[in-house]
């Protein structure tokens, strides 16, 4: 086994912490990989020793090695207190919202945040008399013209998931904070790889680890990451609320994050191969993908990020949304799916919800995963789609 980091260790980069991170030989003994343990009871040597906690395990929803290597695994690629892990990313989303509010509270969204958050909080939040206020993601500080005494959240999530807009997050952090509002951001696309949002002002770091992180299109999870007086919220009201995911599933994501590295280098190659070959097309109006430097978010990519994913839209050029359906219709190497991140390409015809500021693109968008495939047969896939539509 290899020898564990030291004090007297260098920092290491961050494909080399994804390799070393959660490896404590004290879990995992002689082995590279954790035990996965299935367990409820955990058993106490006496009763005073139960009374007094004295053990490192107490019960099994409240922490097994799978889950100890797990979470210290992300917490050294957020450089973080602590993170706490969800049976899925909306699950992680609205307990980092309800850690962070109160009844009589306002909170600011940004107006291209994931569709089922944006559900809870006009359905459950606004049930606790939570006011939701949503806002132009590219707001940037003028975010400070929306603050209110009761404003106590601003939830990001850059880039958008449907529609790929950057948020300025040094700059809107500076002024919630300033306002004594918590920040959340959802570092889905990135992942912590690319992009640690804690280092530049945000207070947790939510992942839909279903995607990128499990990365096989098998998992359900979802992790926060926080620090300071945010994480012994977010751990009290993770406690108290009973959650807990399933060992092999934690398992799973710890063995994704051993390989994300290089298989987030091979879909941002393939995303920027098939993305500058869309660009070209007749049938385009717009690629949406930060990492262009066409984009309108590419000088705040450039300067936050250190990289980037398969994920993108494509504004099609005058088409009906009819047309964009049997386009994704007659694809045959992309899947029809809700979720992204794993090796598969995937296409869809998402409908793109607004409140503050209107989505006029000019045709109808696609959202493209661009997976593992080899990327002249994904090309070739949508040069018949397209084919197949201007033949009527």
């Amino acid at each position: 086994m290899a020898k564990q980091d030291d004090e007297n260790t260098p920092p290491r980069r961050p494909a080399t912490r994804l390799v070393r991170s959660g490896r404590d030989k004290s879990l995992t003994g002689p082995f590279i990989n954790p035990p996965v343990i299935h367990a409820s009871t955990v058993l106490f040597d006496s009763v005073d020793d139960m009374n007094h906690r004295r053990q490192r395990y107490e019960y099994g929803r409240r922490g097994t090695p799978t889950s100890d290597a797990l979470e210290a695994a992300l917490n050294d690629l957020h450089k973080s207190d602590g993170t706490t892990l969800y049976p899925s990313g909306l699950t992680a989303a609205s307990i980092a919202l309800l850690a962070t509010v109160k009844a009589g509270d306002r909170i600011l969204l940004t107006d291209c945040i994931y569709g089922p958050v944006r559900h809870f909080a006009d359905t459950a939040l606004k049930n606790l008399n939570i006011e939701t206020v949503y806002y132009d993601p590219l707001v940037g500080a003028g975010i400070e013209t929306l603050f209110t005494p009761n404003t106590s959240v601003v939830y990001l999530e850059s880039p958008g998931s449907l529609t790929f807009e950057m948020q300025d997050l040094p700059a809107i952090a500076e002024v919630a904070h300033r306002h004594g509002a918590s920040v959340l951001f959802d570092n889905t696309w990135a992942t912590p790889l690319h992009f640690n949002p804690l280092d530049h002002g945000a207070d947790i770091a939510i992942i839909a680890g279903t995607k990128y992180l499990g990365g096989h299109a098998d998992v359900m999870l979802g992790t926060a990451s926080a620090r300071g007086a945010t994480w012994k919220r977010l751990k009290e009201l993770h406690g108290s609320m009973g959650l807990h995911v399933g060992p092999d599933d934690m398992y799973l994501a710890l063995r994704g994050i051993r390989t994300l590295a290089i298989r987030l280098e091979r879909h941002e190659k393939s995303a920027m191969t098939v993305a500058r070959w869309l660009q070209a097309r007749p049938e385009v109006g717009r690629v949406l993908y930060p990492p262009l430097d066409t984009d309108p978010g590419h000088a705040i990519w450039k300067r936050d990020m250190t990289g980037a994913s398969g994920l993108f839209g494509v504004v099609l050029n005058g088409w009906s949304n009819e047309q964009a359906r049997q386009f994704v219709d007659r694809l045959t190497l992309f899947g029809i799916g809700a979720s992204w991140g794993g090796f598969e390409s995937l296409a869809t015809v998402p409908h793109v919800p607004r409140t503050a500021t209107p989505w006029h693109a000019g045709g109808p968008l696609l959202r493209l995963h661009i997976g593992l495939e080899d990327t002249a047969d994904l090309i070739a896939d949508l040069e018949a789609g397209f084919a197949h539509v201007a033949a009527g």
